[in-house]
């Protein structure tokens, strides 16, 4: 009767052993499952974000000309600039390389410089202060601070 006992309980325990690795495998599949799909809702806004960011860039280079060349070329290349500065803000608010997110703070500060300093040839104000790039975590629960308006201020 111990023998049958012990058989019996043998029986029972692989069994519980093989539904428990049924239960793990099906659970690992499901958070496999939505780390994936959390990636892919990143990358969706990131993709959203980044192509809103060059259709504002594209409508507010398409300025009509003023006959004067250099205002001209400020009031294409300011959008032009925001636009690497929008994208560069998706990068922080979504990406997680490193070495990329130092490249986009880089974009970030030499694009609104850069700015700055056409403005300033033409003698038009400069654009109001934004927070530094850096108060951006890479979890996207940050405002989108930098984006300056309309160019022709």
């Amino acid at each position: 009767m111990i023998a049958k006992q012990s058989a019996a309980q043998r029986d029972t325990g692989a069994s519980t052993r093989k539904r428990l690795r049924g239960v793990l495998l099906v659970a690992a599949l499901l958070s496999a499952s939505a780390a994936g799909a959390a990636a892919n809702e990143a990358a969706t806004a990131f993709q959203q974000e980044v192509h809103a960011a060059m259709d504002r860039m594209m409508r507010g280079m398409d300025a009509a000309p003023t006959g004067d060349v250099d205002k001209d070329f400020v009031a294409m290349m300011e959008p032009h600039h925001q636009g690497a500065i929008d994208m560069a803000v998706s990068e922080l608010r979504y990406g997680r390389n490193p070495q990329l997110r130092r490249i986009a703070q880089e974009i970030i500060i030499e694009q609104q410089q850069e700015i700055a300093a056409m403005r300033i040839a033409i003698g038009r104000p400069l654009p109001p202060s934004a927070p530094a790039p850096t108060t951006i975590p890479p979890d996207g629960a940050a405002p989108h601070p930098l984006h300056h308006g309309d160019p022709s201020q």
